[in-house]
């Protein structure tokens, strides 16, 4: 028997995953043998893997734009009480006057990653007897590539974690070994498929997204919010393709799945780091799988 634990994409959103997961590791005692994430995921699979949950909470908690952004490519004010995103037009022309092919920069979660995914982590769970898998998107070979930390060095890892968050445009693009690397979600946003490839005979997955559409976007004021809109489009199509491919592959290999998806849209705008917001979805996540569970130990004794 082998058990994973696959995480999807969805910057901040992640802070509900880690609810999630909390509950089935610390609640539900789940041991797992691979942890496979994509995006926001690949931040959180190395934490996991050593069961570092609250240094994981604490992280997630009290993150906040400037931790992840180097030249920020959105404002974020508040208008009636509400958070409306707009473009920093100053910004984005910094970013294109230095040459760069994207409107932000992301030099600071790169920071991040190696400050809080140390290379005594990295030692351990090389050492121990779990798989921690992150996934890429090359975008020059037109492959998604899954990269295995015990098949990487530190630095690499690190780098491959990057890459895998990196939404760009938005974000920083990573140029290594001749090829150009972007968030994995591009190709494989809830990579069931390939958790079963590697051998998994269960399988929890945690979605970021609701299980039935729930969003009617605004009409785009301008250029750029039109490709915010027309990217998270195809995000929720490859979200939806990914699970239904998984689904077929699970049945097909005879692999239990177990899906947790978001019960509500949590936010519109995945990139904005708000760490009030994080902090209430991290808990709505926990009680959220800690219901699901209720839910179907109730149905199982009704049978």
């Amino acid at each position: 028997m082998m058990r994973a634990l696959v995480i999807s994409g969805g910057g901040s959103k992640g802070a509900f995953a880690g609810g999630v997961a909390q509950y089935l590791i610390d609640e539900k005692n789940n041991k797992y043998d691979l942890f496979l994430g994509t995006s926001t995921g690949s931040l959180m699979v190395s934490h996991l893997a050593l069961g570092k949950l609250y240094e994981l909470k604490a992280i997630y908690t009290t993150i906040n734009q400037r931790k992840i952004f180097s030249n920020n490519p959105f404002v974020v004010r508040t208008v009636h009480g509400e958070k409306v995103v707009s473009v920093n037009h100053l910004n984005t022309v910094w970013n294109f006057i230095n040459g760069r092919r994207t409107f932000g920069e992301s030099k600071n979660l790169r920071k991040l990653i190696k400050k809080y995914i140390t290379e005594n982590y990295y030692d351990r769970i090389k050492k121990s007897d779990k798989d921690v898998v992150v996934t890429v998107s090359n975008l020059t070979n037109n492959v998604v590539e899954y990269k295995a930390l015990k098949e990487c060095s530190y630095l690499d890892f690190c780098d491959w974690i990057w890459a895998s968050c990196n939404y760009v445009p938005f974000m920083s693009l990573l140029r290594k070994d001749g090829c150009e690397y972007a968030d994995g979600g591009f190709g494989a946003l809830v990579p069931i498929r390939e958790a079963i490839l590697r051998g998994a005979t269960e399988v929890d997955v945690i979605i970021l997204e609701t299980e039935v559409s729930q969003v009617n976007r605004m009409p785009s004021k301008n250029p750029f919010s039109l490709i915010t809109t027309t990217v998270q489009f195809m995000m929720d199509q490859i979200e939806r393709h990914n699970v239904t491919i998984g689904k077929l592959q699970a049945t097909h290999d005879n692999v239990k799945l177990n899906l947790y998806y978001t019960p509500t849209v949590l936010t519109t705008n995945s990139l904005v780091f708000n760490k009030k917001l994080m902090a209430k979805w991290w808990e709505y996540g926990f009680r959220y799988a800690k219901k699901q569970e209720e839910l179907k130990s109730n149905k199982l004794k009704d049978k």
